[in-house]
């Protein structure tokens, strides 16, 4: 039961070298997370430009030829006028 007590502690200049390593082994794996971390929001802000990119185009084609710069909302007779009964 008191055996962890008993056990011999290791030399500062053993420790030393696993305190390095363990803080070698926490960078890279840090350093892997942020690459990670950057990779899939550069895949997630290229998606995004996608999505917009095609919402902009259904927009464009949605709208007639002729109607000038009449908006979509007033062509559906949203203008507030609240004659609607």
């Amino acid at each position: 039961m008191l055996l962890p007590l008993g056990a011999p502690a290791l030399p500062l200049d053993e420790a030393g070298k696993y305190v390095a390593a363990a803080y070698v082994v926490f960078m890279v794996l840090l350093v892997v997370y942020i690459a990670i971390m950057a990779a899939k929001l550069g895949r997630i802000e290229r998606e995004l430009r996608d999505v917009a990119a095609i919402a902009e185009e259904k927009n464009e084609a949605q709208a007639a030829p002729g109607r000038g710069s009449e908006t979509p909302l007033a062509s559906r007779g949203s203008g507030g006028g609240g004659t609607d009964a």
